[in-house]
């Protein structure tokens, strides 16, 4: 069943939204890839594979199949997780391939294949993915976490300050400060909190 609250898209990186898609956004934590339907949700609000592909695999596949992909990407969420948590914060110095190969064996399984197309500004040159089997649903998050690992800078990948969030982000502010997932969320928390002790000091 897909959660009612709208999926958090605040890690200026979508390996790392992919990452927060188990959150503790109040105070009770929600999965949106929990089962098939989430992940068909998620997929959609993350814009990463197209909809039309969706909904024929949202119509043609049944809900053991789509159950199953989205137990195989909370693995994967977790084997991320893992390795975000180790190096996070600092350069991600890898020196052993095979702890990578459980992103490179799905990304083997990959089914695409170039097309031109022409736009106003030209020729382009565009990727496309072959949406065979609800299974190829993982490669386009895969793509997401190998960007992610070798693109980001991971010392700039932070955990956020607020109580209890789990949420993590890259900071791309030019001091990098940031601090919090939302100023919206955690930032007003803090801030609310933080006056509530102050005002609480000068009373005592």
């Amino acid at each position: 069943m897909k959660p009612s609250v709208p999926a958090i898209f605040v890690a200026d990186s979508p390996g790392l939204d992919f990452l927060n898609s188990i959150a503790t956004p109040v105070d009770t934590p929600v999965d949106w890839i929990g089962d098939g339907a989430g992940l068909l949700a998620w997929l959609r609000q993350a814009q990463i594979v197209p909809a039309r592909a969706l909904d024929e695999i949202e119509q043609s596949a049944a809900t053991k199949s789509l159950d199953n992909v989205a137990a195989r990407a909370r693995e994967l969420r977790e084997w991320l997780r893992r390795l975000v948590v180790k190096y996070k914060g600092r350069p991600l110095a890898m020196r052993n391939i095979s702890e990578l190969e459980p992103l490179n064996a799905l990304l083997r399984q990959d089914q695409s294949y170039y097309q031109l197309s022409v736009g106003e500004s030209g020729i382009h040159l565009d990727a496309h993915h072959r949406w065979t089997s609800p299974d190829s649903l993982l490669i386009p998050i895969a793509e997401i976490i190998a960007r992610l690992l070798s693109e980001e800078d991971f010392t700039h990948i932070k955990a956020c300050e607020g109580h209890a969030c789990t949420l993590m982000f890259a900071d791309h502010t030019r001091a990098r400060g940031r601090r919090w997932c939302s100023m919206g969320i955690c930032g007003n928390r803090a801030k609310v909190s933080a006056h509530r002790k102050r005002q609480s000091a000068r009373l005592e």
